[in-house]
């Protein structure tokens, strides 16, 4: 079972995403990833526009597969290490990981369906 605390992140417009979206960073990333369920981390940052567009999608998939899979944001602005481990060029980039390996990778905007089929081929 996941140890960490589950945190409610705002946006820049101050819209509070679901109890169900975790905070990645730096220092829990690893653990986080680590879980034989999938777990979805949307690498963004505050001032990108496409971010804000695939925010409420992100927000979405982790009350429609609460208790399958696990929902993260990685703000790239503050947190450099992991955004540079995994070469993080573009935003918004979205990963799957299953026990602790990248198992997919979307860059830009993705509709929900195309990324509710990825968490799919996962479970």
């Amino acid at each position: 079972m996941l140890s960490l605390k589950t945190k409610i992140i705002r946006q820049k417009n101050h819209k509070t995403m679901a109890h169900s979206v975790i905070e990645a960073t730096d220092k829990n990333f690893d653990e986080l990833i680590a879980s034989d369920k999938p777990v979805l981390v949307d690498f963004w940052a505050e001032w990108c526009g496409p971010c804000r567009m695939v925010a409420p999608v992100v927000e979405e998939l982790s009350n429609d597969y609460q208790g399958k899979a696990t929902v993260a944001k990685l703000d790239v602005d503050t947190n450099p290490e992991v955004s540079f481990k995994y070469s993080i060029r573009s935003i918004p980039t979205l990963m799957i990981f299953k026990n602790g390996q990248m198992v997919d990778k979307l860059v830009g905007f993705t509709p929900k369906n195309v990324l509710a089929k990825k968490l799919e081929a996962q479970l």
